[in-house]
């Protein structure tokens, strides 16, 4: 439970330029004061995160859009109007006064009104103090799994960071980001909200188009890893990965689903929703990398547009340099 005495340190923190982990509905986030220098530098320096890398600044409400934005279409307010608070991250044209080091030099910013209860609570809080808006990349090391428990960010960073401990973050993959900078939206990052959402709202195609996309957090080809190497398998292969490996002598945990649990014990159920499944896989994740295991398999879920967002993030956990990686 978050009190009012936890949100008035955790404001004192952030005016005097340090960080604190914050929950959201999506994954926890690292914040800082996004209009302070030194504090935005602190963020890349926990995370080790590359500086062209661009952080997703967190608003009270859609009314602080013009604070942090040059111009706002309509296209803006109304997917604001429909999702936030939510788990959309909408790219404008960046206000003159926004941090290069927020940005990664881009002429973007990256906006969004997240719906947990304890972060509009911080968010508000800091708006009447005047800080209009906290800088939050997800609160681990960059390219690892995303918390979703005030533990997990423990972990990453030991006791002296302060966390505000909202419990489990509801959905449990980061937000979807759609880009309103060009000349038409198009989505940058899939998440709980879909392409057919966004499409309804804004009552025009999107581009597909990603040439010349701003840079987006998230969007490299491998992120969201775990520190054991992951190998995504379709549910006809998984059989013969499992053999291979235990023919190798190398330990192994798989997370599938039910009708894949006969002579498996070292299966982990996942849930068959695809929302409960975003929800659960980052622990899921971290309680894999903490059993020591050789490799993580991970049966490849159904190939829906409902899926879209778990398809993402499986495929970036998975990515090119994973072999690379040992315990």
């Amino acid at each position: 439970m978050i009190t009012s005495r936890d949100l008035t340190a955790a404001v004192a923190r952030l005016r005097a330029g340090e960080a604190i982990a914050f929950p959201t509905e999506t994954v926890y986030g690292l914040g800082v004061d996004a209009t302070n220098p030194a504090a935005v530098a602190k963020i890349f320096e926990l995370k080790g995160r590359p500086s062209n890398h661009p952080l997703i600044v967190h608003l009270a409400s859609a009314s602080a859009l013009d604070q942090w934005a040059a111009t706002v279409p309509a296209t803006a307010h109304r997917l604001a109007a429909r999702f936030w608070p939510g788990p959309l991250t909408i790219i404008l044209p960046r206000a003159a006064h926004v941090l290069d080091a927020v940005t990664g030099a881009q002429t973007t910013v990256g906006l969004r009104c997240p719906a947990h209860d304890s972060a509009l609570a911080l968010l508000q809080a800091c708006a009447a103090d005047g800080i209009t808006g906290l800088a939050a990349p997800s609160a681990n090391r960059f390219g690892r799994v995303s918390p979703t428990t005030a533990a997990h960010v423990r972990a990453e960073f030991g006791p002296a960071l302060m966390i505000l401990d909202g419990g489990p973050c509801s959905i449990g993959i980061e937000s979807t980001i759609v880009d309103l900078s060009g000349s038409a939206p198009r989505i940058l990052r899939p998440g709980a909200i879909s392409e057919a959402a966004v499409t309804e709202t804004l009552g025009i195609p999107l581009q597909q188009s990603m040439t010349d996309a701003p840079r987006v957090s998230g969007a490299l080809a491998t992120h969201y890893a775990p520190n054991t190497p992951l190998l995504l398998v379709d549910s006809q292969t998984l059989r013969k990965q499992v053999q291979a490996l235990r023919a190798a002598d190398l330990r192994f945990v798989v997370l599938g689903f039910g009708e894949t649990a006969d002579d498996l014990p070292e299966l982990v159920a996942m849930p068959p929703a695809a929302a409960a499944y975003a929800q659960r896989l980052y622990a899921a994740l971290r309680e894999a990398d903490e059993s020591r295991v050789d490799r993580i398999i991970v049966e490849q879920p159904p190939q829906t547009e409902e899926w879209r967002a778990v398809h993402d993030r499986l495929s970036r956990a998975a990515g090119s340099n994973q072999d690379s990686r040992r315990r």
